[in-house]
């Protein structure tokens, strides 16, 4: 993997092309960039109050990073000089590679000139580095030079510009685009700034994942580093798929598992910029949150109200105060002061600071992952202030006293003033923007803190070529079970018989009430086709349901009928082109694509998994024993679920598909009543 230490952390910066490039210039000029700027251009003899070089020959040495702002055909040119000089990499500016009809062969042509040396792009904006004021960016920023703070990697100049412009008080010590990852990719940039000690938090705004096992690597190592991650993936409308023959494919698109490879990861998956910006804030100033506990506490019962709603709607816990937590918070408040979680403390003590920032403290110092108050600051060109200053300096003063895990959230986005918020980051409080925002960036540093507590999963079984030529065959029930019995998966028992009389004596052998289904891989949706017949309770109703099904000119399956099943589950395995084959657990039967109540696990899973995912499912109550039913055997059901997980390890290179629909699971034991395999011959 190509170095890319040079290239984000220069000492010398070479600029190629006019117009745009000459902001590149100013722009490093105003942050104040102590390494070399050396522009180049066949006809300017300065730029920006700079002697300008004709070429890449002409430089005084070899640039660590260069802007190339030519055309395209230029930009190779250039390329290859500086590859051949040994410059430690570039941004290539130009658009018209890949993105374009005509630019494919161009693009290969570029990596080719590159070599060994870095390159962002082709159709780059580039990226700024705000510690060392390095801005190989040829566009405005909202910006300025930090110690440290978040990272932000776009597949959108815009974005990244526009999260430059934020005034919430969030500190950026990078922001990158990477154009069309020609030869650096999303992967690789995660990778150079995992060691950087001024990166506290990465944020990623996504529109594709390109290489997944690159990505889970460097998500790892981030994981390893404790470095928070956070994702917004653009692009929630379900992908197209091709026309299958179970319900399991209905089930998740591509962007459920993209949710799924991301909590995989530990990434937290934020829905808009605004939960990106806080979320990042929060662990930042913070760090993630030790658990999902949350003290809250504000002036007005409105707010705790609030509050008390949103966090219901995530899995952030107002866990109550203990008695004596209670008693040291009460012994701050007038005796008029209801002490609860979340916490109205009134406005008997707003003017006396003192009595506040006990108030403060004694809240802080209950060991909740995080204490949230709520405050909003007035607005400055039409009103006075109301003690809002000095309730400040109450919190500021607890916190530092306490030193606890302070939020500081402004009810609107727009009632936290910048320079406050500033303010507060410097001193180790978190200014979060708007309740709803805040309490969702408080859900997203909890969700990473827990996963920071563990391992994360082995990597991920992606696809491979070995059965992509094969011939695509479908199994039938019959040979589907016997399959899936050897890999550990309880059928019931049943045999297979040519004729009406072999039926009836199978019945009699297996045992009543018996299903009658004929087997045939041309027969995929039986049900539909009137192809099955339940609860055949003796020979009469078994004859007659296997002369109606003698009319199909296949064999036919006697099958015991699983009596007393308390739920009926969906066990699936769809092949994806980039994840490979994952696992859909949920509830089944002819509901299955009725009510999609399920979820989908990337491969390979573990027992905890499969029990998280079982337990998230809308219907995980019928599985528990709701209203006094009797509760289901999980154990087997997860049992089923490891086995079916082994078998298409075992298989990965030819399974494509399969269907248990449903897996009937009883008080004892959990039985795959119909099952379909599709997979490539190889």
């Amino acid at each position: 993997m190509r170095k890319l230490d040079r290239l984000f952390r220069p000492k010398s910066i070479a600029i190629f092309g006019g117009g745009w490039s000459t902001s590149v210039v100013q722009q490093c000029q105003k942050m104040g960039f102590k390494g070399d700027i050396w522009p180049v251009h066949l006809k300017l003899t300065e730029m920006a109050g700079l002697p300008c070089y004709a070429s890449v020959a002409d430089l005084p040495g070899a640039p660590d990073a260069s802007f190339i702002g030519v055309n395209r055909n230029a930009t190779i040119d250039i390329v290859r000089d500086l590859s051949a000089r040994g410059a430690g990499g570039a941004v290539c500016f130009a658009s018209g590679f890949r993105e374009v009809a005509d630019g494919a062969e161009l693009q290969d042509q570029l990596i080719e000139a590159a070599g060994d040396m870095p390159i962002l792009g082709p159709n780059c904006y580039g990226f700024i580095n705000y510690v060392e004021g390095a801005l190989l960016w040829p566009d405005q920023h909202g910006g300025r030079p930090v110690e440290r703070g978040a990272a932000i990697i776009a597949q959108s100049s815009n974005i990244a510009i526009n999260l430059t412009m934020q005034r919430r008080g969030l500190p950026l010590a990078y922001v990158m685009t990477v154009g069309n990852q020609a030869q650096t990719s999303l992967a690789n940039m995660i990778d150079a700034l995992i060691d950087d000690p001024a990166v506290t938090s990465i944020g990623l705004y996504i529109e594709g994942l390109g290489d997944i096992a690159a990505l889970e690597g460097a998500l790892r190592r981030a994981h390893e580093k404790r470095i928070p991650v956070v994702a917004l993936k653009s692009g929630r409308s379900e992908a197209a798929r091709a026309m299958t023959l179970s319900h399991t494919a209905s089930l998740a698109g591509a962007d459920e598992l993209v949710s799924e490879f991301l909590a995989r990861m530990n990434v937290a998956r934020v829905k808009s910029l605004d939960e990106m910006v806080e979320t990042l804030k929060l662990v930042h100033v913070l760090g993630p949150s030790k658990d999902f506990t949350v003290g809250s506490l504000g002036v007005s019962g409105g707010e705790a109200s609030l509050i008390g709603d949103l966090i219901e709607d995530t899995d952030l816990v107002l866990r109550p105060l203990t008695s004596d937590e209670a008693a040291k918070v009460k012994a701050t408040l007038h005796d008029m002061v209801t002490i609860s979680n979340p916490l109205d403390y009134h406005t008997f003590s707003w003017h006396d600071p003192a009595a506040l920032e006990k108030t403060y403290a004694a809240m802080m110092s209950c060991d909740y992952g995080l204490t949230i108050l709520i405050f909003d600051t007035p607005r400055s060109d039409r009103c006075e202030d109301n003690g809002s200053a000095a309730a400040t300096e109450a919190a500021i003063r607890a916190a530092q006293a306490t030193g606890g895990r302070l939020a500081m959230i402004s009810s609107l986005p727009e009632n936290t003033i910048e320079e406050l918020a500033e303010r507060l980051v410097s001193l180790g409080i978190a200014p979060l923007c708007g309740l709803q925002t805040g309490v969702k960036a408080a859900e997203y540093a909890a969700r990473i803190g827990q996963g920071f507590q563990k391992p994360l999963p082995q990597p991920v079984l992606l696809p491979t070529d070995g059965g992509a030529a094969g011939t695509l065959e479908v199994v039938n029930e019959y040979d589907s079970k016997r399959l899936l019995k050897a890999a550990g998966i309880q059928i019931p028992e049943s045999q297979l018989v040519p004729t009406v009389d072999e039926a009836v004596a199978a019945g009699e052998k297996l045992g009543y009430p018996v299903v009658l289904k004929a087997v045939s891989s041309e027969l995929a949706h039986k049900t539909e086709m009137g192809a099955v017949k339940l609860n055949l309770r003796d020979a009469d109703q078994l004859r007659d349901a296997a002369q109606m099904l003698s009319a199909f000119g296949v064999p036919m399956m006697v099958e015991r009928m699983v009596q007393g099943g308390v739920a009926e589950l969906i066990l699936g395995v769809v092949r994806d082109a980039q994840f490979g084959p994952y696992l859909t657990v949920g509830l089944g039967g002819i509901m299955v694509e009725l009510f999609k109540d399920a979820r989908v696990m990337l491969l390979p899973v573990d027992r905890q998994a499969v029990r998280a995912a079982l337990m998230s499912l809308k219907t995980a109550p019928l599985l528990t024993g709701f209203r006094g039913r009797p509760a289901a055997d999980l154990e087997a059901v997860i049992d089923a679920v490891i086995a079916l997980a082994g078998f298409v390890r075992a298989n990965a290179a030819t399974i494509e598909e399969i269907d248990v629909n449903p897996l009937i699971v009883c008080e004892k034991g959990a039985f795959a009543a119909d099952a379909l395999i599709r997979r490539r011959s190889l």
